[in-house]
């Protein structure tokens, strides 16, 4: 499947990316021309500049304007041709001209230069009282000491500038108001841009991130102010399409006379147009609220004392900027909507009369326009009842198309958890500022490769295609608790894990976290998984994937507190992983600082079902898309995939499961015989016990699962699509369990009748990860499925990350020389890599070995791992079986900590084991992100070892298991990634290729 190159953008996307172009023009510059004594008196009186910045933070606005001050027009004219203003303002007493002169000098120079004139009379002289008296003149205000004034002048200035474009671009709406009066235009304008402002910012859905606030506030309507009938006319006309309300004074200039039922005929033209758009009169004559009854249109009185709540009444109720307010046809409220989705439900349930009556009014696509939300709105208003055969077909439509607009807009997008507004359709919640580290970042790359490409949803449309609901504690949360509980220190101990965990346990939660978990889950409770997302998880570089924790909860208690205290315990144990002796031992391996490290915090919602007592996915797995083992047709950019029913800790600790490749699904040379099939089956699982009750949670994350045996869930939903049957008279495996017979998970149905298109998903979604990401990549995902006829099956993806480090490396070529003189030659090795930096090899001795022994095997390798990671010296490993296998009959168990100076590693047959090659777990992951080579040692491939040198080197350390041994000179490694082969060669046998 071809990845969409097209910028990462939904519709969602689009629209914002469409608000960032919003605006375009900003009054940045302002020059002030006033007399020394006015100028005095704004900045040292006032604090002009200081109260102007400290206005624009209070409304949340970006980039204050800069004031530069002259003193005179003759200052003015020479500023203005040494540096571009946005806007003019001027005081009317100048030393050298009058202030109608330099406008009009400043007009022959720049035309569109705004010129605003500032004074202090409440009644200008004539000279300047009309703008056509003063063709240099744009408008006038009064200055009364009142800040407010300069930010209303700036907005209205670049509302004007932009008005144009905005509304052609993106439909943005104008609220149109028409006043001639300098001192009720700066007296009335401030509140109204406050209002607007405000109430802006109000009605933005706590879906939205600060990002998205931020942008959306160029969306807001822009206002335009009219001083006379004909200019507010040729507003209305030109912007009809776009007006969201009006408001006009009573009295003001007609063909050049002053007419005192001006604004009424205004109002009443604009009502015969369209009837929908609200009005408001204002006078300062409380008399002529009647005229306004006769338009009609509501009415403010301009001297009153509650002027400012009048004007946010009519914002709030006849903009559409508060809550909608449901009403019967006679104006009873029924109900109110605050968001998107209140909005949905109560559409659904509020009488016919009220739908009818608010449809015709126009209702919803004004309150929706007040939301910024152009498309929908304008998407809606057209509609009326004439378009459907009854109203409940109206009615299904609106709340349709409205929620899908509501959830395509959700999608990629990572929300500020708000309590009062949490829309619970949104796939990505965040708590803080700071960063969402590795893995959530990764979850964010796939929902947006998802809605990229909407042709793979389209595709397997038979499947529900997901990423879980996720919540994440962003950095700062461990940054306040590491802080404030002063735990840094731990960074640079060698305290044991349960010690640390102990001190974080008891350390104190922050509060502004825990009162948002605590509303989170007071709607949620589903189980759920907490994982780590720390920065350098699964970053394209040196990623610490699977070293820290992930804990399961049931999150199924009755009591809210028990869960939330649950809840916390998880996350601080989650936290604690990052100064535990794994990650501390990787820190110092690839040159990091521990104490540099910090932790996100994944909250997701646990794909599964629940089935008595027992929650899991019917099928966990982890897919990369290069195969480092390829066999028989497969090829390694086909990838690989490995699965096991139930929870993913299978596949991750190296158990028991099911390889295959997503091009051949069908062949599994593993499972070639009955007897292959018998002895490789999957034959236990893990899952989360439902109990109603919180477990204990300790260093262990997997402490608290259950680890049950298959056959104990044979009559559970995920065994009858996945298991077979062997039945033992024919000694053959039956594709079905509903005949006697020992169950087997085979997943036939899956795999080899494609019940469920598992491998064609992963093959598209491995391919577009690989495409996205630039370099091979590994996917964990879980698979939950449905009873026929019930909810579709879901496809989750849980995780996606670079499968290594080094996916530029230089061509590695080996000779047949080089191949003949080897102590070791491989045709399945894990990299591409030159090395000489090995002299020390830790082996497991072959007489010595014991399958029943690995544990102690695992031990004296680790204290040989120690002495040589003091010492700084690299070693090949050379042992049977898996290495980092959590089943110890399958391989030496050892953990991060006990290999952290490993080199290479070599996994070798036994007569005493068998083992298949692993790479499925988050220990490989990081043993390729660092570039140790895996090499396998097959002798079917054609691999051999040299035993009889290898057992006659001179021993450094002769344990009981394990030999060490130091060589005069470093061996050579060559390991060939094209061909997967490797050669090791003694000090001074490589060849001169």
């Amino acid at each position: 499947m071809a990845l969409n190159t097209r910028p990462f953008f939904n519709e969602s996307d689009s629209r914002f990316k469409l608000f960032h172009e919003l605006m375009a023009r900003k009054v940045r510059n302002i020059l002030l021309v006033s007399t020394p004594y006015d100028a005095w008196i704004m900045e040292e009186d006032c604090r002009l500049s200081e109260r102007i910045v400290n206005e624009y933070r209070g409304l949340n606005l970006s980039q204050p304007p800069r004031l530069t001050w002259v003193s005179s027009a003759e200052q003015a004219l020479a500023a203005l041709d040494n540096k571009p203003f946005d806007m003019v303002i001027t005081m009317p007493r100048l030393s050298d001209m009058g202030a109608a002169a330099l406008g009009h000098k400043i007009k022959k120079k720049a035309p569109d230069l705004p010129v605003i004139l500032l004074t202090h009379d409440t009644i200008p002289s004539p000279e300047i009282k009309e703008p056509d008296n003063a063709p240099g003149i744009d408008r006038t205000f009064v200055w009364s000491g009142n800040t407010d004034i300069l930010v209303a002048l700036t907005k209205s200035t670049e509302d004007r500038m932009n008005v144009e474009k905005d509304t052609e671009s993106a439909g943005i709406r104008v609220i149109l108001f028409v006043e001639d009066s300098p001192y009720y235009l700066s007296s009335l304008l401030p509140i109204l841009y406050r209002e607007l402002v405000g109430q802006t910012q109000a009605v933005m859905e706590g879906t939205l991130n600060e990002e998205h606030r931020l942008v959306t506030m160029r969306a807001r309507p822009k206002i335009l102010v009219a001083g006379n009938y004909e200019e507010a006319l040729a507003l209305y006309e030109r912007f009809e399409a776009n007006v969201l309300g009006v408001i006009s004074d009573v009295r003001f200039s007609r063909n050049g006379i002053l007419n005192g039922n001006a604004g009424v005929d205004f109002l009443k033209h604009v009502r015969e147009r369209r009837f929908d758009i609200p009005l408001l009169l204002t006078s300062s004559e409380p008399a002529n609220a009647l005229k306004a009854a006769s338009i009609p249109a509501a009415f403010v009185d301009k001297n009153s004392d509650t002027l400012h709540q009048d004007v946010r009444r009519f914002f709030k109720e006849r903009l559409g900027f508060g809550d909608f307010v449901f009403r019967l046809p006679d104006g009873t409220e029924i109900g109110r909507a605050s968001n998107l989705k209140a909005l949905e439900s109560h559409m659904l349930s509020i009488p016919e009369a009220s739908f009818r009556y608010h449809c015709n009014r126009n209702d919803f696509s004004r309150w929706l326009f007040a939301r910024t939300e152009m498309a929908l709105a304008a998407e809606v208003r057209p509609i009326s009842d004439d378009d459907f055969s009854d109203v409940e077909s109206h009615r299904r439509h609106l709340v349709e198309i409205i929620a899908d607009r509501r959830k395509r807009r959700q999608k990629g997008v990572v929300a500020d958890f708000d309590p009062a507004d949490a829309d619970f359709d949104t796939e990505f919640f965040k708590i803080g500022k700071g960063s969402l580290g590795g893995k959530a970042r990764g979850l964010a790359f796939v929902a947006t490769l998802l809605r990229q490409n909407p042709d793979f949803c389209v595709t397997y449309k038979g499947v529900d295609i997901i990423v879980p609901q996720t919540l994440v504690i962003t950095t700062d949360g461990f940054e306040s608790f590491v802080e404030d509980n002063q735990l840094r220190y731990l960074s640079k101990t060698d305290l044991p894990d349960e010690k640390i965990a102990d001190l974080f346990l008891t350390s104190r939660f922050p509060g502004w976290i825990e009162e948002k978990l605590r509303d989170y889950l007071s709607q949620v409770t589903y189980p759920l998984a907490v994982r780590s997302s720390s920065l350098l998880e699964d970053a394209q570089f040196r990623a610490y994937a699977g070293l820290y924790r992930t804990y399961m909860i049931t999150n199924d208690c009755p009591d809210l507190e028990l869960r939330l205290k649950h809840l916390i315990h998880a996350i601080k144990l989650v936290y604690a992983s990052t100064y535990y002796k794994g990650p501390k031992a990787f820190s110092k391996r690839v040159g990091h600082r521990t104490e540099e490290e910090q932790m996100a915090v994944i909250i997701q919602k646990l794909v599964g079902s629940q089935y008595g007592d027992s929650f899991y996915p019917a099928i966990s797995g982890v897919a990369q898309s290069h195969n480092y083992y390829p066999f028989a047709r497969m090829k390694p950019e086909e990838g690989i995939v490995t699965i096991a029913m139930g929870l993913g800790k299978t596949v991750v600790e190296g158990e028991k499961t099911l390889r295959f490749s997503p091009a051949h699904p069908q062949l599994l040379p593993q499972r070639s015989t009955v007897e292959d099939i018998l002895e490789n089956a999957q034959r236990h699982f893990y899952a989360l016990k439902m109990e109603r009750s919180c477990h204990y949670l300790g260093t262990n994350d997997g402490a608290n699962l259950w680890h049950r045996e298959v056959t104990e869930a044979e009559n559970e939903l995920p065994m009858q699509f996945l298991a077979s049957t062997y039945v033992p008279d024919e000694h053959r495996i039956r594709d079905t369990v509903h005949i006697p017979g020992q169950r087997v998970l085979t997943f036939a149905h899956i795999l080899k009748y494609r019940e469920f298109p598992l491998a064609d998903i992963l093959k598209d979604m491995l391919e577009l990860g690989e495409q996205g990401m630039g370099c091979p990549v590994e996917m964990e995902f879980s698979v939950n499925l449905t009873a026929e006829g019930h909810h579709l099956p879901q496809f989750a993806f849980l995780q996606l990350r670079p499968m290594t480090a080094r996916a530029e490396l230089e061509q590695v070529t080996i000779s047949p020389e080089e191949i003949e003189n080897a102590f070791c030659f491989s045709g399945k090795a894990l990299g591409n890599a030159m090395k000489q930096d090995m002299a020390d090899i830790i082996m497991v001795k072959p007489e010595a070995f014991d399958p029943g022994k690995t544990r102690e095997i695992a031990m004296e390798i680790a204290r040989i791992n120690a002495g040589l990671v003091k010492e700084d010296r690299k070693y090949l490993l050379i042992g049977p079986g898996r290495w980092g296998s959590a089943d110890r009959w399958l391989g030496i168990p050892v953990s991060w900590a006990d290999i952290s100076g490993v080199g290479a590693m070599i996994e070798t047959e036994s007569d005493k084991l068998v083992a298949e090659p692993s790479q499925g777990s988050h220990f490989f992951h990081n043993i390729t992100t660092l570039g140790i080579n895996y090499i396998t040692v097959a002798s079917a491939d054609g691999g051999r070892i040299d035993w009889d040198w290898l057992t006659a080197l001179p021993r450094l350390n002769d344990a009981t298991f394990v030999a060490h041994a130091r060589l005069q000179a470093p061996v050579t490694l060559k390991v060939d990634g094209r061909r997967s082969q490797c050669v090791i060669l003694k000090g001074n046998d490589i060849g001169t290729h």
